[in-house]
């Protein structure tokens, strides 16, 4: 059975802004960082795999985020801006893949990171 796996990046925050086009000069982003070059492999390894990446993306830095605690019974929610002080690592992007269950586990060792790749199936509610 074919199922929406979600794999998502979590490592110390990175860079983001040195990749936007007005920083690239004209240059691929996998001709300037190995990283980058090492997720156009990852696509190719999960073809190989006959998965499909159905979406992916990075995040930028967390400096362009937040975190906000709802607030309970009517209180007003908690607002924090980056940087966050008690984590060392955030979710730098993500990839949604279909394939099945042990697919998903070779995939998520396969997932370009330095640290740690948390991988979770998507819900299905139906809709």
């Amino acid at each position: 059975m074919t199922d929406t796996w979600v794999f998502l990046i979590r490592e110390p925050d990175w860079d983001s802004d040195s990749f936007l086009p007005e920083n690239m000069g004209g240059r691929a982003r996998q001709d300037v960082s190995g990283q980058m070059a090492a997720h156009a492999r990852f696509q190719d390894a999960v073809a190989e795999l006959d998965a499909k990446i159905v979406d992916g993306k990075a995040l930028q830095n967390s400096k362009y985020g937040g975190w906000v605690t709802v607030g309970k019974d009517g209180a007003d929610p908690v607002w924090t801006d980056a940087p966050f002080a008690d984590s060392s690592e955030v979710i730098t992007g993500f990839y949604a893949v279909e394939c099945d269950e042990e697919s998903a586990r070779r995939i998520a060792a396969l997932v370009p990171s330095n640290h740690v790749v948390e991988w979770r199936k998507v819900m299905n509610f139906g809709d």
